[in-house]
């Protein structure tokens, strides 16, 4: 292996490390925003409410952050070798389902499992990927 395609699959994993970062993060408050709706459906007050919406736009702006740190990865992907357009195509693909409208739909509880398990199947992926091109160096 060469320097530059060291250098390629370095820069691929920095920016997988990014996009697990906020993807992990998004998970986290989506946990948060879930118990904190479950005790406002069950007689929860204002404060409940407060919170859970709080909890909610802190975990919009991380999966806003996931969705840059996800395309920044497909592109630092494209420029490793063995990586195809369909590895690349389908991951773009992923993120735009998962991430676009976000905001409107986590406002339903049931939306916020669906946004857990979506960030859960986006992690699971970014770090197969990472753990492929680990062991290309």
């Amino acid at each position: 292996m060469n320097e530059i395609e060291r250098r390629e699959i370095q820069e691929a994993i920095a920016a997988a490390d990014e996009a697990l970062y906020h993807l992990e993060s998004a998970q986290k408050y989506l946990g948060s925003a879930g118990n904190w709706g479950l005790l406002d459906l069950f007689g929860g007050g204002m404060i409940t409410g407060l919170v859970k919406h709080s909890k909610m736009g802190n975990a919009e702006r991380e999966v806003q952050e996931a969705k840059f740190a996800l395309q920044k990865f497909s592109k630092e992907l494209r420029d490793v070798s063995g990586y195809s357009s369909i590895h690349i195509d389908d991951f773009l693909t992923f993120a735009d389902f998962v991430f676009d409208g976000f905001l409107a739909d986590v406002l339903v509880q049931s939306k916020i499992s669906e946004a857990k398990r979506q960030c859960e199947d986006a992690i699971r992926r970014v770090r197969a990927i990472r753990q492929e091109l680990n062991a290309k160096l």
